[in-house]
């Protein structure tokens, strides 16, 4: 059974299932101001293939028993970059080369993230004004 969950609760379920299994480097960012595709997007780091494999299907699992459907996930298999797509909310978590190189966040927030090793994720929340 499929409820509507806020995307607030969406972004902090995905959080804490990142939190769960060590996802390291975590950032969400506001994307209603950038696109129409999604409001947010959550990148976060796995040491290994195993482990953001491990991270991506536990953030799935979580927000599937809070009620959220799942619209797709891409490159588990591999394990380098998962892509999990829960409509108006992406979670991407890759392995350190792979987010370094392709540095997503520059994209989509428009400067490197600085991480707060604390709580990182609230720390590096970012909303958008002006569009880029």
């Amino acid at each position: 059974m499929t409820q509507h969950l806020s995307i607030d609760q969406m972004r902090d379920i995905a959080v804490a299932a990142l939190e769960d299994v060590k996802g390291e480097d975590i950032l969400v960012l506001d994307t209603t101001k950038l696109t129409s595709m999604f409001e947010c997007m959550i990148v976060a780091t796995g040491n290994s293939n195993r482990q953001a494999k491990a991270l991506a299907n536990n953030v799935r699992e979580k927000l599937k028993e809070a009620g959220a459907e799942i619209l797709g996930m891409e490159g588990d298999v591999s394990g380098e970059w998962v892509l999990l797509d829960v409509g108006a909310l992406i979670v991407h978590v890759m392995l350190p080369a792979v987010r370094d190189y392709y540095n997503i966040e520059q994209l989509w927030g428009g400067q490197k993230p600085t991480f707060n090793p604390t709580r990182p994720w609230e720390a590096a929340i970012q909303s958008h004004d002006d569009p880029v």
